[in-house]
């Protein structure tokens, strides 16, 4: 792997690439690697910020803390081919990721549980409640509220009010910056409780667990192949443009294979209108002292601006005495131009039909392949990113073969 610092400090020459990736993060490095491997393709990566592994970037901060620039990134997954692949370039550490919510003073496991049972509603009444969800429900499942509801149970109902109002309510509508009557029912509706005693916040999750060295270590290791180009500093949108149903770069039609994973109305100017999203302002501190919170993620469904702190060390598992670094998350309206970083699509009705607008547009221009959350304007875990990566790469080898 080559990585330069501008287009311009590199002479590119698109006409020397069989694939133009858009990105460097899991979506546009995944493909990149395997074209670069198994088809042998020259690839070059035009990425915009100034480091490679998109928001699941990690460094260093001031204090000697490795840090989630954009926030925490908990690798976890069912898929085994996903983790086959990644544990080529990473081995993993065994961190498993709890989560606590700070309801009006008293830290209680999220998702709400067993122990979070009890601390709600007293050691006897919470127990009674418990065995009770046992008896009808099972033990070792997440049930939606709407499940509760249905049962007309005055319990039930009452544990899914406590549970509505102290763990959702509040927490999402600083999250998505809406009133209560604004949030879809159908997402209240799905908002589960954990009949079990097991804290962790992706039971279901065969593997789980940080990569050892960190994420940006890891991306150095999948795009480290002599065929692979790395652009830093690069708007896409200086030298790729779609014309008609065909790609130009640098002015020029390009014959090879494009993967976009920015922003898709942003390719077109948003000319039919802009995309909305949620930002977040992440607001790092640095504190002289060994752990500032039990676990790595505390949530703040009741009260505070913030939605949640981080502390690093307790999900790294870094070891460094008399210092902590953590980060509270503000969410806020994402506002283009204004140096923010789109992070959660607003998957409403009318936002959706607009996204399609700007899919058609690309869905006949031959070898070109919008992937990831920007791209497809949708939520993705990081392993459902490499996923659909992985799944580009079959498609596209396939094609090569036939070719």
């Amino acid at each position: 792997m080559s990585i330069f610092q501008s287009l311009e400090k590199a002479s590119f020459d698109p006409a020397n690439y069989d694939m133009i990736v858009v990105g460097a993060g899991y979506a546009g490095a995944v493909v990149a690697r395997r074209m670069a491997e198994e088809a042998d393709w020259r690839v070059a990566i035009l990425e915009s910020r100034n480091h490679i592994a998109g928001n699941a970037f990690d460094k260093e901060d001031d204090a000697g803390i490795l840090i989630h620039l954009y926030g925490p990134h908990i690798y976890h997954t069912t898929n085994k081919r996903v983790n086959d692949f990644l544990s080529r370039f990473t081995q993993w550490t065994n961190y498993q990721h709890r989560v606590l919510g700070d309801v009006n003073g008293e830290l209680m496991p999220v998702p709400f549980n067993h122990a979070s049972l009890k601390l709600a509603f007293g050691e006897e009444r919470g127990e009674a409640l418990y065995n009770k969800l046992v008896d009808t429900f099972g033990e070792n499942v997440k049930v939606p509220l709407m499940d509760l509801r249905a049962t007309d149970d005055p319990d039930f109902e009452e544990v899914a009010d406590y549970v509505y109002k102290n763990i959702f309510l509040y927490y999402t509508q600083k999250q998505w910056g809406k009133k209560p009557d604004e949030i879809d029912p159908a997402i209240t509706a799905r908002v589960p409780i954990f009949i079990g005693n097991d804290d962790r916040y992706f039971p279901g999750a065969t593997w789980q667990g940080m990569p050892a060295q960190g994420y940006t270590k890891l991306f150095e290791s999948l795009l480290d192949h002599e065929l692979i180009d790395v652009f830093l500093n690069t708007d896409a949108r200086d030298v790729l443009a779609i014309q008609d149903d065909k790609v130009e770069v640098s002015g020029k039609p390009f014959a090879g294979t494009v993967v976009y994973t920015g922003p898709l109305d942003e390719l077109f100017n948003c000319d039919l209108g802009e995309l909305p999203y949620r930002s977040l302002d992440m607001q790092f501190e640095t504190l002289p002292i060994n752990q500032f919170q039990p676990v790595g993620t505390v949530n703040y469904p009741t009260s505070e601006d913030f939605t949640r702190i981080t502390e690093f060390k307790n999900m790294t598992g870094q070891v460094k005495e008399g210092v902590t670094t953590i980060m509270r998350e503000y969410p806020m309206a994402y506002v283009r131009g204004e140096n923010m970083t789109p992070y959660y699509a607003i998957l409403e009705p009318q936002n959706k039909a607009l996204y399609e607008k700007y899919a058609a547009r690309v869905a006949q221009v031959p070898n070109f392949y919008p992937r990831g959350r920007l791209a497809e304007y949708r939520y993705y875990d990081m392993d459902a990113v490499c996923d659909s990566a992985l799944q580009l790469a079959d498609e596209l080898l396939e094609k090569n073969k036939k070719a």
